[in-house]
């Protein structure tokens, strides 16, 4: 039988539809590749192989009675740990959730369920997404599959390792600045940022609201844009979700970005851009520019204060939603204690790791009174000229191209000694969140050790047609390149001591 983690989702699910593939036969192949790689990688939470089979079998009748026919029946995706599932382990990678069960489930997942999608587990990811590499979970790192002493990025790093494993078809992820297209990048899948309210947020645990956004991590552009079709649209249990009609991703996928206007902000060229990373991104502008795109360097602007202002108004966010993990009505509760606040003290301090009550105590600080309007207040003045600045650009240009983070994936423990360097690491990403534009992150190289390198595409809100479309015309130019990590080449790959990357 032909090697099924190997085909893209939307090629699956064509097998499935025409009876070439079942569901269950692909359920297992990815249950499979699970147990041969997941030990080392650490990908998955959860997994309920009894339940997920079961789920196959069910989905296998019902596209045989032709109750299902979309592009993705059949097709097993995984979805990141902050998203609820009705009666399903919910835990966000924290200790104070490692027993909750939700009672509803979100709507992006709902309607991977509509869709006849089988879901094969939950994803590991930053302890409430506050991380850029996968290493803040309670449940412990996720490794990187090209290379398994570095870190896959974060938060969304199971998601983007499972894909990259060959241990899931597709799978969701959650950015609230970056953390789908830096492990996209890292781990060489795609993935996109959708505009802020193209997914509703229904039943993702938030961590910053204005900011968080669901979205699609794929093998290709092919698979993100079939996803997000399938996701996208207004919730009305969501008040910020957009009621758009404009969700047929798929036939975006024109490849043909001729008369396209490419803008490459020259603040994203400056130092600390690593050199191979540099040389990658500005060889796929010349890519774009000998298919017909005319592509120009411009002064984005406000660059530079994206890091601070993104971080002010996250966490600020951040201790608002999550003052709600108090031990009161779920997940973890300390053992010993005197009295209620000694038991809220005592339940935080042991149920939120180190990075989550970093970003608490910045967000109490900074909406504390004498600082709010000196930090927070100031901060949402340079959101709105962030937007500003991008709504000037885009007059000018369809399409913003940069880089996804400035190096390649890092080593394991490198970022979390320095916090400061983990944060400056999410310098072309935050700014994205920040104006609730869209994104896209999908390979355009690789680097000496043979990692992957990500290139980010933007798009002006709602214009993710636009940014499908040039990142499948790229894709196309790119394939003959593009490589899969060692344990979807090896079939298992190598053992976590040997490292990985070829």
């Amino acid at each position: 039988m032909e090697d099924i983690i190997r085909l893209t989702a939307v090629e699956l699910g064509k097998k499935i539809a025409a009876g070439e593939i079942t569901s269950v036969e692909a359920t297992k192949a990815y249950l499979d590749q699970i147990g041969r790689t997941d030990k080392d990688v650490h990908a998955y939470i959860t997994v309920d192989t009894e339940g997920v089979l079961k789920r196959a079998a069910e989905v296998d009748k019902m596209i045989q009675a032709g109750e299902l026919s979309g592009p993705l029946a059949g097709v097993p995706v995984a979805v990141k740990d902050n998203m609820c599932i009705s009666g399903v382990l919910t835990t966000c990678g924290s200790h104070i959730l490692d027993n909750f069960k939700p009672v509803f489930t979100a709507t992006a997942v709902e309607k991977l369920l509509d869709a006849g999608m089988v879901i094969l587990g939950r994803t590991n990811m930053d302890e409430f997404a506050m991380g850029s590499t996968s290493e803040t979970s309670y449940f412990g790192a996720t490794k990187n599959p090209w290379d398994l002493s570095r870190v896959p990025g974060g938060s969304s790093g199971g998601s983007a390792a499972a894909v990259a494993a060959g241990s899931c078809a597709v799978a969701l992820g959650s950015d609230t600045g970056g953390s789908i297209r830096q492990p996209a990048g890292f781990c060489g899948i795609t993935g996109i940022k959708p505009t802020y309210g193209r997914v509703s947020r229904y039943g993702l645990i938030a961590y910053g609201s204005s900011l968080d956004q669901i979205g699609p991590m794929g093998k290709d552009v092919t698979d993100c844009a079939a996803l997000l079709s399938v996701i996208a649209g207004h919730d009305e249990k969501d008040s910020t979700s957009a009621d758009r009609d404009d969700t047929d991703f798929l036939s975006a996928l024109t490849g043909e970005v001729k008369g396209m206007k490419i803008g490459v902000p020259a603040d994203y060229l400056i130092e600390g851009l690593d050199p191979e990373v540099k040389t990658a991104v500005l060889r796929a502008a010349d890519t774009f520019r000998a298919m017909g795109a005319e592509v120009e360097e411009f002064d984005l602007g406000m660059v530079e204060y994206a890091i601070p202002a993104y971080y002010v108004i996250a966490c600020a966010e951040a201790s608002s939603n999550l003052e709600r993990f108090d031990g009161v009505k779920y997940g973890f509760r300390a053992k010993d204690f005197e009295g209620l606040h000694d038991m809220y003290k005592k339940t935080r301090s042991e149920g939120f790791g180190a990075e989550v009550k970093r970003r608490i105590m910045l967000g109490s600080f900074v909406l504390s009174s004498g600082y709010y309007d000196a930090y927070y207040v100031k901060a949402l003045r340079v959101k709105a000229l962030i937007k500003q600045a991008f709504d000037k650009a885009f007059e000018k240009y369809d399409l913003i191209l940069g880089p996804v983070a400035p190096t390649t994936a890092l080593p394991i423990g490198e970022s979390l000694s320095d916090p400061i360097k983990m944060y400056l690491g999410d310098i072309y990403t935050v700014s994205v969140n920040l104006a609730g534009l869209p994104g896209i992150s999908l390979p355009c190289g690789y680097d000496a050790k043979g990692l992957p390198i990500g290139l980010q595409l933007l798009g002006q809100t709602f214009e993710e047609k636009k940014i499908f479309r040039a990142a499948y015309a790229f894709e196309q130019s790119f394939r003959n390149e593009q490589r899969v990590s060692p344990l979807v080449e090896n079939r298992g790959g190598l053992p976590a001591e040997e490292g990985g990357a070829e």
